[in-house]
């Protein structure tokens, strides 16, 4: 886990949408902290950090301290609503958590060593499955990224879940099989060539 981000956040009293359409007229964004057995808490904040994080990546699966009037909350998010036209920020969720907390996040994955990858060297591409893999386990345990070497693959090859070296007390939500992060396929022309070869073996 990476150093966590501290973002500012003011209390709002009233909820309901009267209550989160004034906040945005004043150029915010309402928000809730819940979880952690407590009650939750209403807050505004201003939407520039919050988008800063964003662009970041790996949002879902990061920590942060969320500082209001001299009182830290360290959460999670949990989600970001959007506007459907102009895709501004319309609403966020942070789940309050501590040491022990059990949470599952998007992680997103990261392909190393292209440049090394035997199939990509070939003219391969590599289709990616899975952008993100959902993990579940304690927050301080929780990668930001996950890395996939990709300089022992070919054409042809199917890269699993089981490529990925994961910290421990961290599992997939998925655990009924290894599932196919991506593959690296074959180029249209060695596809195309190898078609015409069954054609003419038949």
């Amino acid at each position: 886990m990476s150093d966590i981000s501290t973002l500012p956040v003011q209390g709002r009293e009233r909820a309901g949408k009267g209550a989160a359409r004034a906040v945005r007229r004043e150029g915010l964004v309402p928000g809730v902290i819940y979880g952690d057995k407590k009650e939750p808490v209403l807050v505004k904040m201003d939407p520039r950090p919050l988008w800063a994080e964003l662009y970041k990546g790996g949002f879902y699966a990061r920590q942060y301290n969320l500082e209001m009037d001299g009182e830290t909350h360290r959460v999670m998010a949990q989600d970001v609503q959007f506007h459907p036209v102009s895709d501004a920020i319309v609403h966020v969720d942070f789940l309050r958590i501590s040491a022990t907390s059990r949470v599952t996040a998007e992680v997103p994955v990261r392909f190393l060593n292209d440049e090394r990858c035997p199939g990509l060297k070939k003219g391969g591409v590599l289709n990616v499955v899975r952008h993100d893999i959902e993990l579940v386990g304690t927050p301080d345990a929780m990668p930001n990224v996950l890395e996939i070497d990709l300089s022992g693959f070919d054409v042809g090859d199917s890269i699993h879940f089981s490529a990925i070296r994961l910290p421990a007390g961290v599992s997939p939500t998925i655990t009924d099989r290894d599932f196919t992060i991506a593959t690296v396929t074959a180029p249209s022309g060695m596809r195309s060539e190898a078609a015409e070869s069954e054609t003419e073996e038949e």
